[in-house]
């Protein structure tokens, strides 16, 4: 064989191994992210809206414009829970590494009811205008979009208004709520009726078409217009109209006024990895508490065996009852002087409570704190988005209670939201401009190895424990992130009762109860996480399936 001929046989042996080499990893790079994505993922509480969002990122738009559209899409499919008349919290991390919290939370406006506080004593619904905070949401929007957004703003919106226009079959998680007794004669008694309700004056059910054609106009108004036309423009004036209308305080000046706060995370240490969340008066720290208590158990997939599943759970639900205890700490810093909610990632006085955790019984609520802890409630929705580019956002957004206060806008097609309401057993007065105390928490989590988790919860006051369960299932249980957002939850509520799911474990339930605990008689868990998780190029993406949600990406 010639010189020529051997160079080019070798060549082409190298090439053919080189070629083989790049299958095998590529093969294996497949396999290892089965299940997963390659390039971004959207996680919101319905397929229907994580496909939105992916659109916006497959489109070229960055993971701000994908939260924003799924949110807008939110608004329409799930509209108990968020929408235009509500606020967020928004944590987003840049593909540098940078976090930064946007926080357009509802305020307590200029006049407000002066005895606002009295009607907390005995309302269960917080129903009425009284209670409607100035919006934040569309503020929210544009100053993030204005800082990260690639696609045209109007573009966000095209899918959410044809949806609103063209309608939707309820679907079977809004069904569901719509068929709850007190949900269905709240809404056949207000102006939510306008909406959800047929021609015969009865409230819809799973599989009824709606339809939210002013939502739709008022949408597309603010597609072609920007946020202003809602802050400042006519559809301001519309809707302090329809609030007035309803008995409520807002003025033009209070949404004139309303500015998004940007503001830095809290990072905490949380084993090899750091956790960045939102400060107060948002529910990040009561999270961080909660699981910086539980790190100082030792916790192995082996911890949910026999009767070490009996003492996780008491370990757990033992540091819910002192995060309860602590809830009045969670108050808005440019209204408050005093950093009250800064001990709770104080690692000495983490390490204090879990020296007053007993393995051998529980207390009385007294022992935990000697302040009532807030009311509970079942709102919000959350996105988690994670894009090519690295960008990572988590929004908790909300109108509060289910169908926030019940006070629908006619001239607009907005629910108007009942945040002021979250004020209720936490503060002894009002401020206007002042953000209510809240449990949202969007989470983003990053480890050494460049591991990301990006993660939130709805369902008021059980976000902190619903997203702090799955948090512990997911690091240091060795679940997938399937399997710990799925697991059934324990809700610790207000009085401290402990709620347990039609599916949990019969057996650690007698266990707990022999440890002391009461059990209390919760029938309906609102509670969700959605969470994008990212390691080693593999991108796995899950909606909770309590509110029939899914993941969708690319």
């Amino acid at each position: 064989m010639g010189k020529s001929k051997w160079c080019c046989c070798l060549a082409s042996t190298l090439l053919c191994i080189v070629a083989l080499v790049c299958v095998c990893v590529a093969t294996l790079m497949f396999t290892s992210c089965s299940g997963g994505f390659r390039h971004a993922a959207v996680a919101a509480d319905s397929l229907l809206c994580s496909q939105v969002g992916k659109n916006m990122l497959q489109q070229g738009g960055s993971a701000v414009d994908g939260a924003i559209a799924a949110l807008l899409c939110t608004a329409v499919v799930y509209p108990q829970s968020m929408g235009l008349g509500g606020g967020s919290v928004v944590t987003v991390r840049n593909k540098t590494g940078k976090v930064t919290v946007y926080n357009f939370r509802e305020t307590v406006p200029r006049n407000f009811k002066s005895n606002l506080l009295d009607d907390c004593t005995g309302s269960k619904n917080m129903a009425g205008s009284q209670w409607i905070g100035v919006p934040g949401e569309l503020r929210g929007y544009e100053a993030l979009h204005k800082r990260y957004g690639k696609l045209p703003w109007s573009k966000l919106f095209e899918e959410p208004v044809r949806l609103a226009r063209e309608g939707l079959q309820v679907p079977p998680h809004l069904g569901k709520i719509l068929a709850i007794p007190n949900v269905k004669r709240r809404i056949e008694q207000s102006s939510l009726c306008e909406v959800f309700c047929n021609n015969n004056k009865s409230v819809l059910e799973t599989g009824d078409v709606i339809k939210f054609p002013q939502l739709a106009e008022s949408m597309e108004t603010i597609a072609k217009k920007g946020a202003d036309v809602f802050y400042i423009g006519e559809m301001a004036l519309d809707l302090i109209h329809d609030v007035k209308a309803a008995g409520g305080t807002l003025e033009m000046e209070d949404l004139r006024s309303y500015q998004t706060r940007v503001v830095d995370p809290w990072t905490v240490p949380l084993g090899d990895m750091l956790m960045h969340i939102p400060p107060p008066p948002a529910g990040g720290a009561l999270l961080a508490f909660i699981l910086k208590i539980m790190q100082g158990f030792s916790m192995t997939p082996h911890s949910l065996e026999g009767e070490g599943k009996i003492q996780f759970y008491h370990h757990y639900i033992e540091a819910v009852k002192f995060a309860n205890g602590q809830r009045r700490s969670i108050r808005d810093p440019f209204f408050n002087s005093e950093k009250s909610a800064e001990h709770l990632i104080d690692p000495d006085f983490i390490d204090h409570i879990r020296t007053m955790i007993s393995s051998s019984g529980t207390h009385p609520p007294s022992y935990y704190s000697n302040v009532k802890p807030p009311p509970d409630h079942t709102g919000t929705s959350q996105v988690s988005v994670l894009d090519e580019d690295g960008l990572a956002v988590s929004a908790t957004s909300t109108i509060n209670h289910l169908f926030g206060g019940g006070v629908y806008s006619p001239r607009t097609g907005i629910i108007l939201n009942n945040e002021l309401a979250d004020f209720c057993g936490k503060v002894d007065t009002l401020k206007p401009g002042e953000q209510p105390p809240s449990s949202m928490t969007p989470a983003i989590l990053e480890s050494k190895s460049g591991g990301l988790l990006v993660i939130g919860g709805a369902g008021g006051s059980m976000i902190t424990g619903a997203v702090a369960l799955s948090v512990i299932n997911h690091l240091w249980l060795g679940m997938s992130l399937k399997e710990a957002i799925d697991a059934p939850i324990v809700f610790v509520d207000s009085k401290n009762n402990v709620n347990f799911p039609p599916t949990f474990d019969q057996s650690v339930i007698d266990g707990l109860k022999a440890l002391g605990h009461q059990v209390g008689q919760m029938q309906y868990f609102f509670n969700i996480v959605n969470g994008v998780d990212k390691e080693k190029g593999c991108i796995m993406a899950e909606s909770d399936a309590r509110k029939n949600g899914m993941a969708d990406g690319y």
